[in-house]
């Protein structure tokens, strides 16, 4: 019997797909991409962007449909607000959290789902008794974390260190989807590390709503983001083996300093930094609750200039978020002249149910959101083009990905994620590190040719 897996969302949805794909293969499913040939059919939902929730509907109902002359079982999982999933409850036939991933095979068995998942009598392991930190509603992750993940990538991985979110940003959903900050236990972190760099993987990302705040929810028994990262730098030493580690997403209310220290110290530890924005106005990001200011964000700015010199820097923003002035839009129009980034994902603002902006009114009109984000986007190209102008001439070591779209050549990036293409229809390159001299730079991308194998 086969299944086919949608993912919708982000990098913590692609990782949560991939142990759900671990435990339907110990119970026997065969994995597909094709989902006309597939009998069990699920979604890795997101309630935090509408546009992913609209999708989730628009594909059950197709599914639904297929009922009529095939019999299927459709399910879905995920990052779910609590109204999102009392609705999936009536149209799909499983709904399940990713914290009851281990009960996955009973589940279908109790659905009355036949061979092979009737007969599996296989290993996952069972969620231990309820605890005061369950009952408190800190539920914990740890059964989900045990189960091995099955990857989707043979040199590309997403390592979850934490889940959940205790930061309550206004026009943010995910607290109320995932729950509150739990960290991972860091001994099972660095096992999955160190497995997946003995095996080979060139690409390790570690993944969490605010990675940076790693091991503050217990105090004293765990380390911090900086111990953490620099156990995994030592890994890099030790091993002898060529790999870049990257993160997803830190807050720059916890950024700290010895964070930045200790990438500059280990080579394993990749020199690309994500430091969200969101808006770079006070007062609109006292309406965020983002709880930091312009001068504590440009401190960290100067940090990462300071110590990773060479480290390029992404971001986020949300333009016409509730109640965004022209003047205050300018503010944020300067912040991207000032920090000149290399790469921005910036949106429109929208409200999610649950979210705490939702309450307010969306009084920003969709003409002045949209061309608010034009204006962000062309001084991202500007500055995207200076930037991949001053890597025209020199060589830089790339990760191969895959085919690139213009047909004959082949495609990665950087350390500091900045695509690169070049001419070969060699595709046993991919997931090799190369040399590559760049020869010519265009906004968001580079073109190169290669030096050495």
């Amino acid at each position: 019997m086969k299944y086919f897996i949608q993912n919708l969302g982000c990098q913590m949805n692609q990782a949560d797909s991939e142990r759900i794909q671990s435990v339907f293969g110990q119970m026997g499913l065969e994995r597909t991409d094709d989902e006309a040939e597939a009998r069990v059919l699920g979604m890795v939902a997101c309630s935090v962007r509408q546009k992913a929730i609209d999708k989730v509907y628009s594909k059950i109902h197709e599914w639904n449909e297929r009922k009529e002359h095939q019999n299927l079982v459709t399910f879905v999982s995920g990052c779910i607000l609590p109204a999102d999933e009392e609705k999936f409850q009536k149209r799909f036939d499983l709904v399940f959290s990713i914290s009851d991933l281990p009960k996955v095979p009973d589940l279908f068995r109790q659905y009355g789902v036949v061979t092979p998942l009737s007969q599996f009598t296989g290993s996952v392991q069972a969620p231990p008794a309820p605890t005061l930190r369950d009952r408190l509603g800190m539920s914990t992750l740890e059964p989900f974390w045990k189960v091995t993940p099955s990857y989707s990538s043979r040199f590309e991985a997403f390592v979850p260190i934490q889940n959940g979110c205790d930061k309550f940003c206004t026009f943010c959903a995910v607290p109320y989807t995932r729950g509150r900050e739990v960290s991972r236990p860091s001994g099972d972190i660095l096992a999955e590390v160190r497995t997946l760099v003995e095996q080979g993987y060139k690409s390790i990302t570690l993944l969490g709503q605010n990675v940076n705040s790693y091991g503050l929810d217990r105090p004293g028994q765990e380390m911090n983001f900086a111990q953490l990262l620099a156990e995994v730098g030592r890994l890099g030493e030790e091993g002898g083996h060529r790999f870049w580690t990257y993160f997803t997403s830190p807050h720059p209310r916890d950024m700290t300093r010895d964070v930045l220290e200790t990438i500059a110290k280990y080579p394993v530890l990749a020199k690309q930094i994500h430091l969200p924005l969101q808006s770079g106005d006070d007062h609109v990001l006292i309406r965020m609750n983002r709880n930091h200011s312009m001068d504590r964000y440009r401190m960290l700015v100067s940090d990462v200039r300071d110590l990773l010199p060479t480290a390029t820097l992404f971001t986020d923003i949300i333009v016409g978020f509730t109640g965004e002035t022209d003047d205050q839009f300018a503010s944020t129009l300067r912040a991207m002249e000032e920090f000149r980034y290399q790469m921005a994902f910036i949106a429109q603002y929208s409200p999610r149910p649950g979210a705490a902006s939702a309450r307010w009114d969306d009084d920003v009109a969709p003409e002045t959101k949209k061309e608010r984000l034009q204006v962000l986007t062309e001084i991202l190209r500007q500055t995207s083009l200076e930037y991949n102008q001053t890597l025209v001439g020199r060589t830089v070591p790339v990760l191969v990905e895959k085919a690139d779209r213009k047909s004959g050549y082949l495609s990665g990036k950087t350390e500091g994620k900045i695509s690169v293409r070049f001419p070969s229809i060699d595709e046993s390159l991919i997931g090799s590190f190369l040399d590559l001299k760049i020869e010519s730079a265009v906004p968001f991308s580079v073109e190169g040719k290669l030096i050495s194998f």
